[in-house]
């Protein structure tokens, strides 16, 4: 309710010797939808086409993006922060819309110390955005400073963006003049959407919308205030490491992103790093949990946080002894994992400098490209999702093939056409080949054994 309240079986993985099967290479996907820009604050995916996806493209357990609904609300709120009561809801519409933990969730722990945030976060089946402002103000009752966040419910992230600039005007509006909704108010009646009725709560809830496919006619756009784009900053922030985290994404394990406000950076981390495990190869990825972005989470998400199988989430929190939450602990640049078997996988290998070498290459070229042609289309963002999204295609393409063929063995030539590291990567190859469930023999020597 809205009201001031103060706060509160494995697959088969089979082990034998045989000759190689010449690994096929996956194309290249074809770049498709619209280019990328900057404005907004936020990430989109391209408009959903009017067509449905053809039958070939679609995989199983994905959202068809032409079922995607349009542009829609649910909910519009403002938190601020009571000097005697902590966080709280002061206002919201609809009245009657359930928006528990929405005091933490949009008012970051440690927001205090900053002027201004913007977080992204999941609350049930919604995606939600708050734009959060610190206003120093010449009153003893709020002890010299007025906090507040205007934020967003809606069933999709993917247009949040576009709301970016009226929910920053709407916190400064709401610090200057407090208690003055009317705007808030027209915005929630044009942008609101309905939600349709049903068999009990559960039946009227609408689909959560989670990463979009990536195939080759269409792939996200994303429109952000990060001077460079998101991707970019993602890949000089992590360097080599992106290849760790491309390992973990694409394993599906719990990856938690710790990191001081400001929020809103790091919520961009999580969704590149949920953009490195993008297939669009058909028949991938029907045995494992999607690769779920929860953005911000806190400690009002922890009972939630124990029951997933997969997400990539960030946190203000201190939640790296909490052990039980999480596969991959990310502190600042330093990737670490508590579990034994995943050790391996924190090794930069030579096949990964090569991957590392080969995108930094692209991007040269590209940024070259750019210079010399004044109306070069793609950018830095097209380049980062289709390296991973063809390295992931050539990978499960191989995998496929071998698995269809009659002697079902994986071997080191295998490893390397696949751009793997054949001793680096075994553990990753095993992992993968068990987690996704394709039978093959992997007849790769390992050292440690003789």
């Amino acid at each position: 309710m809205c009201s001031r309240s103060p706060n509160r079986a494995a697959p088969l993985l089979r082990w034998a010797e045989g000759p190689a099967v010449s690994p096929p290479r996956a194309p290249i996907p074809q770049a498709g939808g619209r280019g990328w820009g900057g404005g907004g604050g936020g990430w989109a995916a391209a408009e959903p086409p009017r067509r449905r996806e053809p039958e070939e493209l679609r995989q199983p357990g994905r959202l068809e993006l032409g079922d995607v609904e349009e542009d829609q609300v649910v909910a519009v709120f403002v938190v601020t922060f009571d000097p005697r009561s902590g966080n709280m809801v002061e206002w919201c519409l609809p009245q009657d819309i359930d928006l528990e933990g929405m005091e933490f969730k949009s008012m970051a722990s440690g927001s205090h110390k900053i002027q201004s945030d913007f977080i992204y976060f999941r609350k049930g089946p919604f995606f939600g955005l708050a734009c959060f402002a610190n206003m120093p103000v010449e009153s003893e009752l709020e002890r010299g400073a007025r906090m507040k966040s205007v934020g967003i419910l809606s069933p999709s992230y993917t247009l949040l963006y576009r709301h970016m600039h009226f929910l920053e005007n709407q916190v400064r509006h709401q610090l200057e003049t407090p208690g003055h909704y009317s705007h808030l108010a027209a915005f929630y009646e044009d942008k609101k959407g309905v939600l349709h009725a049903g068999p009990g709560r559960g039946g009227s809830l609408p689909p959560v919308y989670w990463l979009p496919s990536i195939h080759r006619y269409m792939y996200p756009e994303m429109k952000i205030t990060h001077p460079a784009g998101c991707m970019s900053q993602f890949i000089k922030f992590f360097g080599e490491q992106i290849l760790i985290l491309w390992k973990f994404a694409l394993l599906r394990k719990r990856i938690l992103i710790f990191s001081p406000p400001p929020v809103g950076v790091v919520c961009y981390r999580v969704y590149c790093c949920c953009c490195l495990a993008n297939v669009s190869l058909p028949g991938i990825g029907g045995t494992v949990p999607e690769s779920k972005p929860f953005f911000y989470v806190n400690v009002a998400d922890i009972e939630t946080l124990e029951v997933e199988v997969s997400y990539v989430a960030c946190t203000t929190e201190i939640f790296e002894e909490k052990r039980e939450l999480y596969d991959v602990y990310v502190d600042n640049q330093n990737v670490k994992t508590h579990h034994d078997h995943l050790q391996p996988l924190l090794k930069i290998n030579s096949a990964d400098r090569e991957k590392y070498r080969r995108l930094n290459e692209q991007r040269q070229m590209l940024l070259y490209s750019q210079e010399v042609e004044e109306d070069y289309n793609p950018c830095e963002e097209d380049l980062f999702v289709l390296f991973f999204l063809e390295q992931n295609n050539r990978i499960f393409q191989t995998l496929l093939e071998v698995s269809a063929s009659q002697d079902k063995t994986l071997t080191a030539e295998h490893a390397r056409g696949m751009g793997l590291d054949p001793q680096g990567d075994r553990s990753f190859l095993m992992d993968l080949l068990e987690a996704y469930g394709i039978d093959v023999m992997l007849v790769i020597d390992n050292p440690c054994c003789p």
